[in-house]
């Protein structure tokens, strides 16, 4: 089977940085993948991405040496499955509150004596060997995003098999009562989150983030946070686009 890159990034001490894509679009996916990036975090919770996009864009990716992530819409091992069965390489779930939800979901991704994950990886075993090293390469990414959750916190990074969890900026922001937003300034997220890694840290358990932009993610970096993604397609387009125009308006 085909090494899932972000393990042996992290075995090296390094930091896995990519891409939160929302577009429903193989090419796109593909055009992405090929600039480099360690990972593309394919968004199905709040993109407009359906099961067929994921499937085209994941089989895209894989083009690449891009590790292909998903992040599902909940707590749903029907969906977590048939993701995985798909191609990704990994699973990144929101909203996990309590460590009974991070064993459900960590179960929802294994096979077989380690959890309950039903067989039949069509595509997924196009990969090679898929039966014999899925366990072990595919990557359980918990959300931590709510006050629960972080009351929970020492309990969450402690569920075994555990890869890593992973902070929604805008909706921790709303728990903690702050305005929804990436590269959050105010505290007490900041302090929040450097708990988070530091919690993770003492688990073996990798920390991560979604930022708005690589100053902010290297000050993440800095906290120990060892999976960051930066931006999104469109704010990456939207942000190119204005650039342009506003060279154009002082040019003319």
């Amino acid at each position: 089977m085909r090494e899932n890159r972000l393990r042996r990034i992290w075995s090296e001490g390094r930091t896995a940085t990519g891409l939160l894509v929302v577009i429903p679009s193989a090419y796109s996916a593909e055009v992405l993948a090929h600039q480099g990036w360690d990972f593309l975090f394919v968004d199905m919770q709040h993109g407009a991405i359906d099961e067929r996009a994921a499937t085209d864009m994941l089989t895209a990716i894989s083009t690449t040496d891009t590790t292909p992530l998903v992040r599902v819409r909940g707590l749903d091992p029907g969906m977590v499955g048939k993701m995985l069965d798909v191609g990704a390489y990994g699973i990144i779930c929101p909203m996990i509150d309590t460590a009974e939800e991070a064993r459900r979901f960590v179960a929802a991704c294994r096979y077989p004596p380690h959890g309950n994950r039903s067989w039949g990886p069509f595509r997924a075993r196009l990969y090679g060997d898929y039966l014999e090293h899925a366990n072990e390469t595919v990557l359980t990414i918990a959300m931590i995003e709510t006050r629960e959750a972080l009351e929970n916190l020492e309990e969450i990074v402690a569920v075994p098999g555990l890869d890593a969890v992973y902070v929604g900026p805008s909706d921790l922001s709303f728990a903690l009562g702050l305005t929804p937003k990436f590269d959050q300034e105010e505290e007490p997220f900041l302090e929040v989150v450097e708990r988070i890694a530091e919690a993770a840290g003492r688990h073996g358990v990798v920390a991560g983030i979604h930022n708005g932009t690589a100053a902010y993610t290297r000050r993440m970096i800095e906290l120990g946070f060892r999976l960051c993604s930066i931006s999104t397609d469109v704010g990456m387009m939207t942000a190119g686009c204005q650039d342009v125009l506003e060279l154009m308006a002082v040019t003319d």
